[in-house]
């Protein structure tokens, strides 16, 4: 298969294709390691059969020809019994025998009871084993075997002389004459065989590296380039797609990459369609009830100020009328922030603040100033803040401490150095009461999250939070809610100190 990116579509970003080099254990190493290991095993296998089928046929030859030239040169030579020891005649005998030794010069040696004697100046072979003189002993057609002594290889042939008393009989005489013959000829054929085997794999297993590279270079190809997509499609580029050619495992990877593509963009797009059209109509509502519940304010206002002088049921009526109504203003007011921060046109018009200051207005302002909130607020520390924002925050923070939580609520102010070296603002806002329960904690900041179950009195649009995250995150702020060891809830607000600038939504 053979793939890319299809011209004029989405392109994958190429900030982390350009590491796809070699790398240590990458599946290119991989793929390359294992042609690399049959490449090898072939040719170790191959050259180790015909190493060892050559060497087998180097030393045959040689071990046949000796073994039947002896056997033949035992055969018709004719020997007087018993054997003695005195005089040369045995030795001659045997020296005739060497004399016409194949492939190469015998030493020949006889041992027939105490009898020794040989070809040579030794009368007694050292290279000759006691296992071949059993085999001798027991096997009238004779033996033989290789030895190596003191790194020098021999053939050692043993052959008896026996008396033949009837066609399929034979009658051992005593005598037996080993042969004994170098093969440092042999020898050196069988390392030059070696040598050439080995000589002949490396450069074949060299060789066997061009096309390992190009079998990875083709396989990962797609690879590389079906990464790329998908690096493309998480950097948002939906319309990124492969072109897909051939009808291989991984064209049909492609193929599948492809139609999964199309489907989540066509997700995607409906639902952002939907989420947009949600805003709009959240936005729309918001604006369109602005104006009605202006003059629904101004109505339960007078009507407010007349309620003493109405009968009792009425009154009340009147004085509910214009709570819900004061609550339905909060709501509208919420809904609009969130439309704001939804569309990005939230701004921040950030200026340096005393923030111990701008916590006690916001205080002040409420009219917490009772002994249900205790303060810590260390003067002195300054940062850069929208003040507006700020106070909506604490506003938010402590205002639901009250409502859901238990008194004294605790406002605390501080700085800490961060391990980069940034200062940080922290504030924290804790109460007394029962605490957030575990499953409610991811949620907390949710939009129209409430958790009636864990908090008593709960009360509100459930947007108090959430507009807090997001006044935050405009700050470039952290903000985190969690449970004190003693209890009670504890809701820590983190925004980094900036020497100067503002942030921007």
């Amino acid at each position: 298969m053979r793939s890319g990116l299809r011209p004029g579509r989405g392109r994958a970003g190429t900030e982390g294709g350009e590491r796809s080099g070699f790398r240590a254990f990458g599946l290119r190493t991989r793929l390359l390691l294992a042609f690399l290991l049959v490449a090898a095993v072939s040719a170790g296998t191959t050259a180790a059969l015909t190493y060892r089928e050559a060497r087998t046929a180097v030393l045959q030859t040689a071990q046949d020809t000796a073994v039947t030239s002896f056997r033949d040169q035992v055969q018709l030579t004719g020997f007087g019994l018993p054997v003695r020891e005195e005089g040369g005649g045995l030795q001659e005998v045997l020296r005739d025998i060497a004399r016409k030794g194949k492939p190469h010069p015998w030493v020949v040696f006889a041992e027939y009871g105490s009898v020794r004697a040989s070809s040579g100046e030794n009368p007694v072979s050292t290279v000759i084993t006691p296992e071949l003189r059993r085999a001798a002993r027991a096997n009238p057609h004779g033996a033989f075997e290789r030895v190596v002594k003191d790194g020098v290889p021999y053939l050692t042939i043993a052959m008896p002389m026996v008396f033949r008393t009837s066609p399929d009989s034979v009658l051992p005489s005593g005598l037996v004459l080993y042969a004994v013959m170098r093969m440092t000829d042999e020898q050196v054929n069988v390392d030059a065989l070696l040598m050439a085997a080995r000589d002949g794999a490396l450069p074949g297993l060299a060789v066997a590296l061009i096309p390992g590279l190009f079998a990875a270079r083709s396989v990962l190809r797609p690879v590389r380039e079906l990464r790329q997509a998908a690096r493309s499609m998480g950097s948002g580029r939906l319309d990124t797609r492969i072109a897909v050619r051939g009808s291989d495992e991984l064209a049909d990877l492609a193929r599948t990459f492809n139609e999964s593509a199309a489907q989540l963009e066509r997700t995607v797009r409906e639902l952002r369609q939907a989420e947009a059209r949600a805003r709009r109509f959240a936005s729309d509502v918001s604006h369109e009830l602005r104006t009605p519940l202006a003059g629904m304010l101004a109505v339960t206002e007078v009507l407010d100020e007349d309620a003493d002088a109405l009968d009792a049921d009425t009154a009340r009526a009147v004085r509910l009328v214009s709570a819900e109504t004061g609550k339905l203003a909060v709501l509208v007011e919420d809904l609009m922030e969130i439309s704001r921060f939804d569309a990005r046109a939230a701004e921040l018009n950030a200026d340096e603040v005393d923030v111990a200051e701008a916590i006690r207005k916001t205080l002040h302002s409420r009219h917490w100033t009772d002994d249900r909130i205790r303060t810590d607020l260390p003067e002195g520390i300054r940062a850069r803040l929208d003040l507006r924002r700020f106070d909506v925050v604490m506003a938010n923070l402590v205002g639901n401490a009250l409502r859901h939580g238990g008194a004294p609520v605790s406002v605390r102010l501080g700085t800490e150095a961060r391990s980069a070296g940034t200062p940080v603002l922290i504030a924290q806002v804790m109460d007394r009461g029962p605490g957030i329960r575990p499953e409610v904690l991811p949620h907390i900041f949710d939009r129209f999250y409430k958790a009636d179950a864990a908090r008593t009195r709960s009360a509100g649009s459930g947007l108090g939070l959430a507009i807090t995250l997001e006044n935050v995150r405009l700050h470039g702020g952290t903000i985190h809610a969690g449970n004190r060891p003693e209890g009670g809830a504890v809701f820590t607000l983190e925004i980094p100190l900036h020497a100067e600038g503002d942030g921007g939504g």
